[in-house]
């Protein structure tokens, strides 16, 4: 099992997810530990932690040593934490997140990542699949590759919200108007240049890439329907079973991931704290 300095990691995959043993997230973590956790991040790009008995406090507190907090402009939160969102759902809220995306690819500073913790889960199903972009894109031939390093895709907040969802209902017309105009499409490249290790990731979602910018309409949905079914091969994921105080931490810069909606009409109650990250560019290999 391979080890940091202060982490034991056991990989559950080849390329992706790693399992996190004899760290307590309800302690403050030291510099080295934090420094650590963010290394095993960027190696295996989603790391797992169970039996984490922390309060939403603690949470935030821990994923405010990596960066900003995001706040949703939708989502119910908990009082007086308004960074972290109550994803809770049930046969009268059923999840909006049972497709593949990349949260909050509507700004223009995506997320860096996001930490979700298990607080009520269904007696079976309700696991997580999360896909490495890293090698969605190594697994594409050379002259797709070329290609797609010059395009830019167009994500669109409405695509995952738009007005008559229940996300939207829930939130409220005003919310949700105010919500719309503070975030109109943005540009963000195809072909992503990870800020920190360098790598090269596909950053197109289906949950928020709407079209390819300077595409004729048949031939951007060509290109991004091959792209949303590329990324789903199973060589490229790792699959998460949920167990109580269980928590995940993904990078959102070259992962995707999908919420299996199979546990209905059992109720399923997770909080999840968004890091925002920076500008996404690409920069051709030297």
């Amino acid at each position: 099992m391979p080890l940091t300095n202060s982490l034991k990691i056991t990989p559950l995959t080849t390329h992706i997810g790693g399992l996190v043993e004899g760290v307590d997230l309800s302690q403050p973590q030291p510099d080295e530990r934090v420094a650590d956790i963010r290394a095993a991040l960027l190696d295996r790009k989603v790391l797992f932690f169970e039996d984490q008995n922390i309060t939403p406090r603690q949470h935030i507190d821990f994923a405010a040593r990596f960066g900003a907090l995001h706040t949703h402009p939708l989502y119910p939160s908990i009082p007086d934490i308004p960074e972290m969102i109550v994803l809770d759902n049930h046969k009268d809220n059923p999840t909006d997140n049972d497709a593949w995306h990349t949260d909050v690819t509507f700004i223009e500073t995506p997320p860096l990542g996001s930490i979700l913790h298990a607080q009520q889960l269904p007696p079976v199903g309700g696991d997580t699949l999360w896909s490495s972009m890293t090698e969605a894109y190594k697994a594409l031939s050379p002259t797709m590759q070329s290609f797609l390093s010059g395009l830019q895709g167009v994500h669109d907040f409405t695509r995952s919200f738009p007005q008559d969802r229940l996300v939207a209902q829930n939130a409220g017309r005003d919310k949700y108007e105010e919500a719309r105009a503070k975030h109109p499409p943005v540009l963000h490249p195809v072909i992503r240049t990870h800020p920190e290790t360098g790598e090269p990731c596909l950053f197109v979602n289906y949950g928020y890439t709407t079209r390819i910018k300077g595409m004729r309409g048949a031939e951007s949905k060509a290109l991004l329907d091959f792209l949303f079914a590329h990324i789903q091969k199973p060589e490229f994921i790792v699959r998460w079973r949920w167990s109580p105080k269980s928590l995940a931490f993904w990078d959102n810069r070259c992962t995707q991931h999908y919420a299996v909606n199979d546990y209905m009409p059992h109720r399923r109650v997770m909080h999840r704290a968004t890091i925002l990250g920076d500008k996404p560019f690409f920069r051709a290999a030297a």
